[in-house]
C-alpha cells in the first residue's frame, strides 16, 4: 500500500460492553440507544480462514448511527465505516 493512502471502510478495534445476550451496551463508554438491527455473516466457510462476525447497527446516545460486529472466533469487537 501506498504510504499516505488507507483503506476507506477498515474495520478498526473498539471498545464494547456487552449487556444481556452480547448484545452492545456501550461503545467506547456512548450509552447505546436502540439496536436497528443485528445480523450474522458467515463466509469463506470453505477455506482456512473462515469469517464469523455477528453485526449491530447501534443508535447511541448523542444520535450517532455506527456499526459494530464482534469476530466470533478471536471475540473481539470491531466498528465498521462506511
Amino acid at each position: 500500500m501506498t504510504q499516505g493512502l488507507r483503506r476507506l471502510g477498515a474495520p478498526r478495534p473498539v471498545a464494547v460492553c456487552a449487556g444481556p445476550g452480547g448484545v452492545p451496551a456501550t461503545i467506547s463508554r456512548a450509552r447505546v440507544e436502540a439496536v436497528r438491527e443485528e445480523w450474522v455473516v458467515e463466509d469463506r466457510w470453505w477455506t482456512g480462514e473462515p469469517v464469523r462476525r455477528r453485526y449491530f447497527e447501534l443508535v447511541l446516545a448523542d444520535g450517532r448511527d455506527v456499526v459494530v460486529f464482534r469476530e466470533l472466533e478471536e471475540r473481539r469487537w470491531y466498528e465498521q465505516r462506511g
